[in-house]
């Protein structure tokens, strides 16, 4: 370990992971592609699986379909387990996983958050209301196969009764190695990050023995102000520079010229979305403090007044998230919860992924808007997983959904699937997201309103005007 008062550059970032350990847990910062640590990843590929293999990888989500973040690790094979919240759509590390190359443990966005913060706080372990009442709960998401059978089930949770209300307890995580990325870093380790590369990269640093920041930009200590600094020295053990470049994973841009029910003419599909979008700005009062999940609830914000002063959270750590930018305006450091580019409104403030889901399981938000694979007449809400097809991760809806009481949750969906098959169900057959959770459901066709008691039948349908 690195000893205290030595220098804490390092010219080569191959000199500066040479004796990371295999068997070691590495956390890796960033969320998507957005503040990964691409020049220390590449490093700790070249030394290659010979040198280098057994790695425990801890991130938002283990590399992505187009490359980047921790998927040279992955491909390489020098990666056999994953603690992460969302595979997405990576391909390889899904093969990987059913194939019993990689271990998987799934854990909800919010949760592996607070894992890290109280693994850098010294806290062991923690109750939460997420994931209460699904497969997190009883640890029926398998970890490990072998020949498709599973040779490691998931763990199951112990439970707690506070205030009335079951809680799961979870356990901190530490980590032998964290490695992140700045944009600017002084010769003493103090940090400061642009925008939304702030998510998991302090709570990383602060949980592991060492600590490695690539830095865009290495400064003389005493030019960051102390009210610049975002990471105190003490927890960066070391710098080196950052040489690979920034990757965009999904460049999403606006016209400012565009008319949305114009660009659905003669597609059915965008004109649903679009009607269901109209309707669920309605849910949206001015000074609502409002959560939009990845899809469709990101088209609501569309059918707002100019005037309404609506504030839009994303759960990577964006109060006052705006538009889509222009080509103008696009900056990679500044994403939404679906990897997309994004704005800022006047007043905005980014900050980190537990400080994110600390105002959402706070019962902070207003309003939480998700899509579903299937809803439930009793207010269940499934939208991450299909056993056996479909393995993409809860990302943050377990914790968007952990207090209904004081959260809204409104469900946006299609009334029925690409097959025919109703959405809008008596009672769900997939794993649950959250357990009576949901009061308003969305659809192209009606807007259901659950009661209170939750009733065994949908009692409320009011019909959407087209």
């Amino acid at each position: 370990m690195q000893e205290r008062g030595s220098q804490k550059y390092y010219p080569s970032v191959d000199d500066a992971v040479a004796d990371v350990q295999s068997g070691s847990t590495v956390l890796s910062a960033g969320f998507g592609l957005c503040g990964t640590a691409e020049t220390i990843i590449a490093a700790m590929a070249r030394r290659g699986k010979d040198s280098l293999h057994s790695l425990t990888a801890v991130s938002n989500n283990a590399g992505t379909a187009i490359g980047g973040g921790l998927s040279p690790l992955i491909e390489s094979g020098q990666v056999s387990r994953a603690i992460c919240s969302f595979l997405g759509n990576n391909k390889k590390l899904e093969q990987k996983y059913l194939g019993g190359e990689v271990a998987i443990e799934l854990t909800p966005q919010g949760t592996l958050a607070e894992k890290l913060r109280c693994g850098g706080a010294g806290i062991p372990a923690f109750y939460t209301p997420t994931g209460v009442d699904t497969y997190i709960q009883s640890g029926q998401i398998p970890a490990k196969f072998k020949n498709g059978e599973v040779v490691e089930p998931g763990k199951a949770r112990e439970t707690r009764i506070f205030d009335g209300r079951i809680f799961n307890m979870e356990t901190a995580i530490k980590g032998d190695v964290a490695i992140l990325r700045a944009y600017k870093v002084d010769e003493d380790g103090n940090c400061q990050f642009r925008y939304t590369t702030k998510s998991f990269a302090p709570l990383m640093a602060k949980a592991a023995k060492i600590a490695i920041v690539e830095a865009e930009h290495i400064v003389p200590t005493g030019e960051l102000k102390s009210t610049d600094i975002d990471l105190p020295g003490i927890f960066i053990d070391r710098i080196v520079q950052a040489t690979e470049d920034k990757i965009v994973e999904i460049k999403k841009l606006r016209d400012p010229n565009a008319d949305p029910e114009a660009e659905a003419a003669g597609n059915d599909a965008l004109k649903r979305r679009n009607r269901i979008a109209k309707r669920a700005a309605k849910e949206l009062k001015p000074g609502y403090y409002v959560n939009l999940g990845v899809g469709m609830p990101t088209l609501a914000p569309t059918y707002l007044p100019a005037d309404s002063k609506v504030w839009i959270q994303s759960e990577n750590g964006i109060l006052g998230m705006g538009p889509y930018p222009t080509e103008e305006e696009m900056d990679a450091d500044i994403i939404n919860a679906g990897k997309e580019t994004v704005t800022l409104v006047p007043g905005a403030s980014v900050f980190d992924s537990s400080e994110s889901f600390g105002m959402i399981r706070g019962g902070h938000i207003d309003v939480s808007m998700l899509g579903a694979l299937q809803v439930g007449a009793n207010g269940d809400l499934a939208n991450y997983m299909i056993p056996g097809k479909v393995f993409k991760g809860m990302g943050g809806a377990m914790d968007l959904v952990s207090n209904p009481d004081a959260t809204k949750i409104v469900v946006l969906t299609d009334h029925v699937d690409k097959n025919g098959r109703p959405k809008v169900v008596q009672n769900c057959s997939l794993p649950l997201t959250g357990a009576k959770v949901v009061s308003t459901i969305i659809t192209d066709l009606v807007s259901f309103l659950l009661s209170a008691e939750f009733v065994p039948m949908l009692t409320v349908a009011v019909r959407v005007p087209s």
